[in-house]
């Protein structure tokens, strides 16, 4: 069986040695000539690229100089192939402080669609957290606050409202992992005016698709997916496996774009955010925002073969 991709990581990426081996950044796929694949904000006219970045472990790696340099140009390689959404909380240990210390080396903070969450059990703390959560980031503002794991969701949500009518943030919505509580996410949405929700969906957890996306697409709710490669175990499960024949036809060439293209296709589907700590696997997932989508009929099909494997 061929190294996989999380295996690939937990092997190399944290280590020094890794960060100087040309092995690193060999066969990454160059940049695309094309236009990225981007999705309207329901309601809004506002676009943002079909693929973000997540933070959960990867970003979390204290003050280690090294790290902290490493996934500053894995942030760097991010925006060159054209992405803005980057996703965190406070739940991710150092990982907010990390970004926080790559926009400010990168000078990039105006490249960032900032996205983080509110989670405290506390729903008298929802402005202090997202004020603590600024002063990590270093931003002035930020684009999306959702309440994380829908803790403390109807106090939150409440000062949440407040803070979009007066300004100190664009977006608000919530979110949930691991397919938990789908009933009561769905009556949230269906009463509640949020922006966005956060949601896990991939070609295995297609749990979605039953109400939580089409309730998205008739509500004007943005989707953010979460856990799309179920934490790297799609990589350990697939990636020795060879891809359809078919796969050039549905605009993929790796198991990254495979996995990713399944979901960015879905219509009710704003943006995925993969997270990794290497810069050639950034760049795979970054392909996914460029050149064709499958098909209704070719997504069948993606679905089948790896029920079939």
């Amino acid at each position: 069986m061929g190294l996989n991709r999380r295996s690939f990581l937990l092997g190399a990426g944290l280590t020094g040695l890794a960060l100087n081996s040309p092995l690193l950044f060999a066969n990454a796929p160059e940049m695309p000539g094309s236009s990225p694949i981007t999705r309207k904000i329901a309601g809004t006219g506002e676009s943002i690229p079909a693929i973000g970045m997540g933070t959960w472990i990867t970003f979390n790696v204290g003050g280690d100089p090294q790290l902290v340099a490493q996934r500053t140009q894995v942030l760097k390689t991010f925006f060159q192939w054209g992405g803005s959404v980057v996703d965190g909380s406070p739940m991710y240990g150092t990982a907010s402080d990390v970004v926080g210390q790559a926009l400010d080396t990168l000078n990039a903070h105006d490249k960032i669609f900032a996205a983080t969450k509110i989670w405290t059990g506390d729903e008298s703390e929802t402005r202090e957290a997202a004020a603590r959560s600024l002063q990590r980031w270093g931003v002035e503002r930020f684009d999306l606050l959702q309440v994380h794991n829908l803790v403390a969701w109807q106090g939150h949500l409440e000062t949440l409202k407040a803070m979009k009518a007066e300004g100190e943030v664009r977006y608000i919505g919530i979110t949930t992992s691991h397919g938990r509580r789908h009933r009561e996410f769905a009556q949230i949405m269906e009463q509640e005016p949020i922006d966005f929700v956060q949601l896990t969906y991939n070609v295995l957890d297609r749990e979605a698709e039953e109400r939580l996306l089409p309730l998205a697409r008739e509500r004007g709710i943005a989707v953010i997916v979460n856990r799309p490669f179920r934490g790297g175990s799609l990589f350990s499960r697939f990636q020795s496996e060879p891809l359809p024949d078919w796969a050039a036809e549905a605009g993929v060439k790796n198991w990254a774009e495979f996995f990713l293209k399944f979901i960015i296709s879905h219509p009710a589907v704003t943006c995925a955010i993969p997270a990794t700590t290497s810069i050639q696997h950034m760049k795979e997932n970054m392909g996914a925002m460029y050149g064709d989508l499958p098909s209704p009929a070719q997504r069948q099909q993606m679905a089948d073969y790896v029920r079939s494997l």
